[in-house]
């Protein structure tokens, strides 16, 4: 149950991605609905192969590199889902829906196997910050794709190259605004966590350096982009470059840390 789950929403993302090229292909509308059918069905499919999970391992999904991995695939196609419903638009699909998908198949190809668990107030505890965590990180990456497609299309506009991109993407507006509510609710959300973590690991006396080092460096990134457009007023185009920019950065520590803790049974 649990693989067919998986299996069927990698082909949902990896669909929706077909989907919203279409556009690209011959001068159509952008097939909005059918693009958020697919994508809600990708969703379904994959939060019940997690349930089903969840019920076998007695133990939720946030445990385990290859089940807290498809938890994070599963909060990025549930943001983008929410993005492209409100925004009535397809093209952050272009950006997200490979990432979601990318990171289900990592998942599935290390295996779901639970790590180590906590029961009573500590689980909840524990669960209630890798939760937060993983959430703040899927609307960082929301934030980073609007941020891309932003500056794919400004440099459009300005070569005068009204073309696919400028007949399909959104206005710079509209992925202007989805970049700042995405990097203030990333910031929230990761803040709220990283105090989670560490007074779990006060007191409780666990303490992950990589863990710590990783999560200090992306809840700088997203401060300082949130920050930035809060306080200092930053422009559209900074704004967007920065979370990019800072986006790729955290993945790339990521895999670092990952390279150099092969042994390690959690997310990092």
């Amino acid at each position: 149950m649990t693989a067919l789950a998986h299996f069927f929403a990698i082909s949902c993302y990896i669909g929706s991605v077909a989907i919203a090229a279409t556009p690209f292909a011959r001068p159509v509308r952008a097939p909005v609905r059918l693009l958020c059918l697919v994508l809600g069905a990708g969703v379904i499919a994959h939060a019940a192969g997690l349930v089903a999970y969840w019920i076998g391992a007695s133990v939720a999904p946030l445990t385990g590199l290859g089940p807290a991995l498809s938890f994070a695939s599963l909060l990025i196609a549930v943001t983008l889902l929410i993005v492209e419903l409100t925004a009535r638009e397809v093209t952050l699909t272009l950006v997200a829906a490979p990432l979601a998908a990318i990171t289900a198949i990592i998942a599935v190809s290390l295996g779901l196997r639970p790590g180590t668990g906590a029961e009573g107030v500590r689980g909840v505890w524990l669960f209630s910050h890798i939760a937060l965590s993983f959430a703040g990180m899927a609307t960082f990456a929301t934030a980073a794709a609007a941020g891309a497609l932003y500056l794919v299309e400004r440099r459009e506009l300005k070569s005068r190259r009204f073309g696919a991109v400028f007949r399909v993407f959104p206005p710079l507006a509209t992925l202007d605004r989805v970049n700042h509510l995405a990097a203030i609710v990333s910031w929230l959300a990761l803040t709220v966590g990283i105090v989670l973590a560490a007074t779990y690991s006060v007191a409780y006396q666990q303490l992950n350096l990589a863990q710590l080092v990783w999560g200090t460096v992306a809840w700088g990134c997203v401060s300082w982009i949130a920050l930035g457009r809060v306080l200092s007023g930053w422009q559209a185009r900074r704004a967007a470059l920065y979370s990019s920019v800072s986006f790729v950065a955290v993945v790339l520590l990521y895999v670092a840390f990952r390279m150099s803790l092969p042994g390690s049974g959690q997310f990092l």
